[in-house]
């Protein structure tokens, strides 16, 4: 799911896997495999729209799922009320909560801070420092990773990346499609080694491991994937060209510096230091909302009006007292002229309206999955005829938490689901938890980010939906279409790789007698 932090104890991570694999089963004409159908369709449409198409449009993937959900009603058996219900029981799954939650959050954050100039304030200190574009998808996936690691959220950290970094990447000369690449690759790093992450926690909880000798012993794998992935943005990026700016880039960089917008990097610093300190990310970012409001208005890089603005009709019973007041503003009421409340902060918040329907259909239509059993079937079919000795089993496990992140693409949900069967596989061959752990997070966090209908990705292409109406030099055509950059999610595809070298190789195995893992964290 969203990689968002959590101060509750582990004890609710058994409660939601009991959730997802208990209940009542629903029948279907042809048998399991039948209920894989929405999700199914649904993939299909997704691919279709926005591969074929080219058209990345969230309300259509949101008629596709629902179009989905309505085929598979048709080959259930008997009342269809069954079938109705785990809809709803899907949609009320608290991962799929707790990653809206966090879209949100971060969303009023990152808009404050560009509405605070702090684009501007990296615009200058790139240019000061004379960072080209060939370099900038490395750092800005160095920069992307510190950050996700930091504060534990993969999702709040791409939104931040794009609304902030992304322009200031396309200015100083950076390629759209790999620079976008590099920040989704940066969220995979924290997600997969944050101690806060929720993937963090829920792949240590289901493997029955302490948090701290999972991040510990997962490090070699990630350093490995992202030393490359350096190296691969520094390549690519000397042969990629950069975006087409029809403006003079020298101009832009003179009119939109603002070296005062980089204190704004106070306000991340706030976020960053409170998660780690073990807060809850949804309390560590308003906390870096509030340091950010306070210095837009007191060195005047932001008006409380352009953070917060009602605007009423001048009819309204309270117009005349309050339109002194900078958050109101009043209007002549018109065919052309509605009443409406904007600002950064409600547009933050506004901008994952869609993409929230959308997760929340998509939960559902995986737990039409799993209540209908195409989910076990592939489980128990694997178990008898793949998992035949070690390697083959950790290949198993790598194969079937891809599969799973693939269907489900929230990719907390993903390791709520898969979790048991990681277990299961483990342990008959003695495999020890930190490693169990260590698969099953490397898979879930990378693919998260790199298939084009997954959390990760849409959460990115949703908010650089927003840039063209924010920034003059900045057109649609620079949009980056979510089926362009799966080629180029660098550490993401890196990470599943070392992986199955290491399964192939035996690098970093260990076994149940090799290691006993601390009491599981309480967090």
């Amino acid at each position: 799911m969203t990689d968002t932090a959590t101060d509750g104890g582990s004890s609710a991570v058994p409660d939601e896997l009991s959730d997802s694999i208990g209940g009542e089963e629903i029948e279907f004409y042809g048998g399991r495999g039948m209920s894989a159908v929405p999700i199914l369709f649904f993939i299909l449409w997704a691919i279709f729209q926005t591969a074929f198409l080219r058209i990345s449009s969230e309300r259509g993937l949101v008629l596709g799922i629902l179009v989905g959900l309505i085929v598979g009603m048709f080959f259930v058996k008997g009342s269809w009320r069954g079938y109705a219900s785990t809809i709803f029981e899907g949609m009320t799954q608290p991962v799929a909560v707790t990653a809206i939650v966090a879209w949100i959050w971060a969303g009023m954050f990152a808009e404050t801070l560009q509405e605070g100039q702090f684009v501007g304030g990296l615009i200058w200190f790139a240019d000061v420092t004379g960072v080209t574009g060939p370099l900038v998808p490395a750092i800005t996936f160095v920069l992307a990773a510190l950050l996700a690691t930091g504060i534990g959220t993969g999702y709040g950290t791409t939104i931040a990346f794009v609304t902030l970094f992304f322009p200031a990447g396309l200015v100083l000369g950076a390629n759209p499609v790999l620079l976008f690449g590099a920040i989704l690759s940066g969220a995979i790093f924290g997600d997969n080694l944050a101690p806060v992450s929720d993937t963090t926690i829920v792949s240590a909880v289901t493997q029955d491991s302490d948090i701290g000798g999972v991040v510990a012993s997962r490090f070699k794998y990630a350093i490995v994937a992202a030393v490359v992935a350096i190296i691969g943005y520094i390549v690519a990026g000397s042969v990629m060209a950069g975006a087409d700016i029809a403006a003079d880039a020298s101009a832009i960089l003179s009119d939109e510096s603002n070296p005062a917008g980089l204190v704004h990097l106070l306000s991340m610093g706030v976020v960053i230091v409170t998660a780690v300190s073990g807060r809850h990310i949804v309390e560590a970012i308003s906390w870096g909302i509030v340091v950010a409001v306070v210095a837009n208005l007191a060195l005047g890089l932001a008006s409380a009006g352009k953070m917060l603005t009602f605007l009423a009709p001048n009819t309204a019973p309270g117009a005349g007292l309050l339109e002194p007041f900078p958050i109101v503003e009043t209007f002549e009421p018109g065919p052309d002229a509605s009443a409406a409340v904007t600002g950064s902060l409600v547009e933050g918040a506004a901008g994952f309206f869609t993409l929230s329907i959308l997760v929340l259909f998509i939960i559902a239509a995986a737990q039409i999955m799993i209540r209908g059993g195409a989910f076990q079937a592939v489980l128990d079919w694997s178990l008898d005829s793949l998992a035949t000795n070690v390697r083959n089993a950790e290949l198993t496990m790598v194969g079937s938490a891809a599969l799973i992140n693939a269907t489900i693409t929230i990719n907390t949900a993903a390791e709520v689901a898969i979790g048991p069967y990681i277990s299961k596989v483990g342990e008959r061959f003695n495999i020890n938890g930190y490693r169990r752990a260590n698969i099953l997070d490397a898979q879930t966090s990378a693919l998260g980010y790199i298939f084009p209908w997954s959390g990760g990705v849409l959460v990115g292409f949703t908010t650089m939906q927003d840039l063209p109406d924010e920034f003059g030099f900045f057109t649609d055509a620079m949009v980056v279409n979510p089926i362009d950059v799966v080629p180029f999610v660098f550490h993401g595809w890196l990470l599943v790789t070392v992986f199955v070298l290491a399964a192939i190789t035996g690098f970093g195995r260990e076994y149940t007698i090799d290691r006993e893992s601390e009491e599981v964290a309480r967090v």
